[in-house]
């Protein structure tokens, strides 16, 4: 059994799906991998399930009966992986924007090193960005600025969406009261993190805009977030963030990936 599980959420990925699982099933790390998809008209879950054999015991798919959000795919993959006892859930796009490779760097950060959440993020160490127009790198650059403005979070690439959390972080939130379900909820799942005092780590990371599929960002998107930050501070306000000590994750040996701790 495997103390890790990446959570995929899928809308029309049948250009990358199955590169995509195939290239995390080959990761020296054993790590399992859960598809969330939304009723892909594409085909997406069909291609998951022609190799799900190949991988049996590693490679699952949560169905659902529609486009329903990535906030709301990822709290059905957080709940999946909970009650299966992973110690370890990442969040990760289908479409190669984020590199599998750095999985491994994300999970050293938790496991290895002690932090609650770790994130793979674009502007640690300026700014790692390829194959985006001047504009949208601009915009997602001067965002996480602005959010941090607003919420005081010590936290550089605030709408990353490439993430490892310690089992500990997701069974402390109140996942039922998680208000956003578009982009904001990146952005309002690091602000909780961070509210409840866990320890985060920025880990650098090129993040590579997609070559194949269709991007999903759209206006009403940024209008979210941008809307959805004072809303998330505003809220803040009125919410008291306590947590059972300790929590400090199980750090594991670090003379191999082999999924235990001691």
């Amino acid at each position: 059994m495997s103390d890790s599980i990446v959570l995929i959420p899928t809308y029309n990925e049948k250009e990358n799906i199955a590169e995509m699982i195939q290239t995390v099933m080959a990761l020296p790390k054993d790590f399992h991998l859960l598809i969330i998809d939304d009723n892909s008209p594409d085909g997406t879950a069909k291609i998951v399930k022609k190799l799900m054999p190949q991988y049996e015991g590693r490679l699952y798919l949560e169905e659902r009966k529609g486009k329903l959000g990535l906030g709301t795919a990822y709290i059905h993959g957080f709940r999946w992986a909970l009650r299966r006892d992973y110690e370890y859930i990442f969040e990760m796009d289908a479409d190669f924007s984020h590199n599998p490779q750095d999985l491994i760097r994300l999970y050293e950060a938790c496991a290895l090193k002690g932090s609650h959440m770790s994130i793979g993020s674009r502007y640690v160490t300026g700014v790692n960005v390829v194959n985006w127009p001047m504009s949208r790198v601009m915009l997602s650059y001067f965002a996480s600025h602005y959010v941090r403005l607003i919420t005081g979070m010590p936290i550089n690439d605030t709408t990353a969406g490439f993430k490892c959390y310690h089992r500990s972080v997701l069974e402390t939130i109140e996942l039922d009261r998680v208000r956003f379900m578009g982009y904001a909820f990146q952005i309002e799942m690091k602000f909780l993190t961070w509210k409840y005092g866990f320890s985060i780590e920025e880990v650098p990371i090129i993040f590579t805009d997609r070559t194949k599929g269709e991007s999903k960002m759209s206006g009403g998107i940024i209008k979210e977030a941008v809307l959805g930050v004072i809303q998330i501070k505003l809220n803040s306000l009125f919410r008291t963030f306590r947590r059972e000590m300790p929590l400090q994750p199980g750090l594991i040996e670090a003379d191999g990936f082999n999924g235990t701790n001691p």
